[in-house]
């Protein structure tokens, strides 16, 4: 189910009830560090200023063969900030790392033990958060109704909640190892990547690294504009979809075999799709409409759906529109099919947000089949949604404090185009790349995960190295598997311009057989559109 894919699914661990004996905080021989308390007496309040944290449960939970054993911490902060913090009883090394949510949130999803490159497995303590409301709707994190009227739950969902879990765990990993973390990561894709440019851009003392994949940055443009664009552009005058999913096979192959060979690499992915300028008339239906072809509607729903959305007037309302190699991902996100409900997940985003987030509380709200693609409509979103954007460029004070950020994005993105993610990033560096921020474009990888030839990729190591040890990273691997977990692809992904050339020996499968080559033409990834004046406006700050 395309939800579950995009924004993790939500699973339940039962925490083991067993007891702990203290001992002093002493630094093992493997720089593990002990905690000076039991676990259980974390139950309590935490009087931090502005960020009131109660601790609702706190018991260890046995290891596993995945997992160390650890101080397994639930609680919130107030008002409704609901969070679960592990913290390894044996294997902690002085590292925090807190995850991002996706959506709208709505669910603590359990965060997973990281491995970091480190010599174990379990030396990072690991917390994520609900950001401060609790879904209702079956998908959950396509959930807004909860914002309808509680300007609190707003600010949490908008700004704070990262902010204030970060100050809560830290606290709390203070009570429990007699010592503040020595080093604090940040790691999110979607809402969760738009949450850690935030950290960077309000927060700077927060976390010392930031992985910032897929960023929903452009908030309210992205989920007023944009979703509301993909749902409008394919639904017929009687609701129905224009284009289908049965179409998606064939109009992805026959973008392959246009555009494959561009990249020089016959390899069933595009290594950058801007190079392809396909035209998806040229399956236009000669006879019986069939899955192998495009009736003349459904054309121009591909071409719109390529294109960014305009006003009447030709201006941008949002930086990008979906890259071509894309999609097979279109079902689910762009076109509804059963394991949705048959709504397209865009639609249902897009409604919620014009319906209960996405303008001031008691002002006039519209929703997806309503709202008119004028700058009028694009600027009555700003108000509110300056308060969720993640777009200044003011990264000054987090790159004084040493912070990294890295950056990176799917080509294959059907639900945030990438062009944004580039525009956003040759504005943050002036087109040089700077020393505190590197950006990833993987060729083929849909929203956070998942693709064609490629399906995963996390760049938390290079990250931590580049933190601690001053490596800066150059390459990050991104990995293909098939359903049943096999590895089918490695290809190195190289920082941004830069791009992967084949050595020709070997596998094309093996990452081992590619080099770096400088971009094919000058990078010119600025956009000129309506959301110029959005970067520098500042959003709100939680202290």
């Amino acid at each position: 189910m395309r939800t579950v894919r995009i924004f993790t699914a939500v699973v339940t661990l039962t925490l083991a009830t067993a007891g702990f004996t203290p001992v002093a905080a002493t630094a093992a021989p493997d720089s593990t560090v002990r905690p000076t308390t039991a676990c259980g007496d974390l139950v309590r309040g935490f009087a931090l200023p502005g960020a009131a944290t109660h601790v609702t449960s706190a018991a260890v939970v046995a290891a596993t063969a995945t997992d160390p054993e650890y101080c397994g911490v639930r609680g919130y902060v107030e008002p409704a900030v609901r969070f679960d913090l592990r913290l390894p009883t044996k294997t902690y090394a002085g590292r925090y790392l807190q995850y991002g949510c996706g959506g709208f949130c709505g669910i603590v999803n359990p965060p997973a033990f990281a491995d970091c490159d480190l010599p174990h497995g379990g030396d990072v303590a690991v917390a994520a958060t609900d950001d401060g409301h609790v879904g209702t709707t079956p998908a959950v994190v396509d959930d807004g109704s909860w914002g309808q009227h509680d300007q609190a739950a707003r600010d949490d969902f908008e700004f704070r909640a990262p902010h204030v879990v970060s100050r809560a765990s830290k606290a709390i990993i203070r009570a429990f190892y007699g010592a503040p973390p020595k080093k604090s990561y940040f790691t999110g894709c979607s809402d969760g990547g738009r949450e850690g440019l935030l950290l960077a851009q309000r927060y700077p003392a927060d976390f010392d690294g930031i992985v910032a994949g897929a960023p929903a940055g452009y908030w309210g443009p992205l989920l007023g504009v944009y979703q509301t664009w993909l749902a409008r552009v394919n639904t017929a005058a009687d609701g129905s979809p224009v284009l289908t999913a049965a179409k998606l096979p064939a109009l992805h192959a026959a973008v392959l075999a246009a555009c494959d060979r561009l990249d020089g690499l016959t390899d069933g992915q595009l290594d950058d799709p801007r190079a392809c300028h396909f035209d998806p008339a040229k399956l236009t239906c000669t006879g019986p409409d069939t899955p192998a072809c495009l009736t003349p509607a459904q054309v121009g729903v591909v071409r719109k759906l390529y294109a960014p959305p305009t006003d009447a007037h030709g201006t941008l309302l949002y930086p990008g529109g979906q890259q071509p190699g894309s999609e097979l991902s279109w079902a689910g996100w762009i076109i509804g099919v059963p394991e949705t409900g048959g709504v397209s997940f865009a639609r249902s985003l897009a409604d919620n947000y014009l319906k209960y987030l996405g303008y001031p509380i008691g002002a006039p709200a519209s929703k997806v089949d309503d709202f008119a693609f004028t700058k009028r409509e694009f600027d009555r979103l700003t108000p509110v949604g300056v308060r969720y954007d993640a777009m200044s460029l003011d990264l000054s004070a987090f790159q004084r404090r040493g912070g990294k950020l890295v950056l990176w994005h799917g080509w294959a993105d059907e639900a945030i185009p990438p062009a944004g993610t580039l525009d956003y990033y040759q504005r943050l560096t002036r087109g040089h790349a700077q020393d505190f921020a590197r950006l990833f474009m993987v060729p083929s990888l849909y929203h956070c995960g998942g693709g064609t030839t490629l399906t995963e990729f996390d760049p938390l190591k290079e990250l931590v190295a580049w933190v601690e040890r001053g490596t800066t990273p150059t390459k990050v691997t991104a990995t293909g598997r098939d359903a049943a977990g096999n590895v089918t692809r490695t290809r190195p992904v190289f920082t941004y311009p830069q791009r992967a050339v084949y050595d020709g020996s070997g596998s094309v499968d093996d990452a081992a057989n590619f080099r770096p080559a400088p971009p094919a033409s000058p990078v010119r990834d600025v956009v000129d559109w309506a959301g110029n004046g959005l970067y520098a406006i500042p959003g709100p700050v939680a202290r």
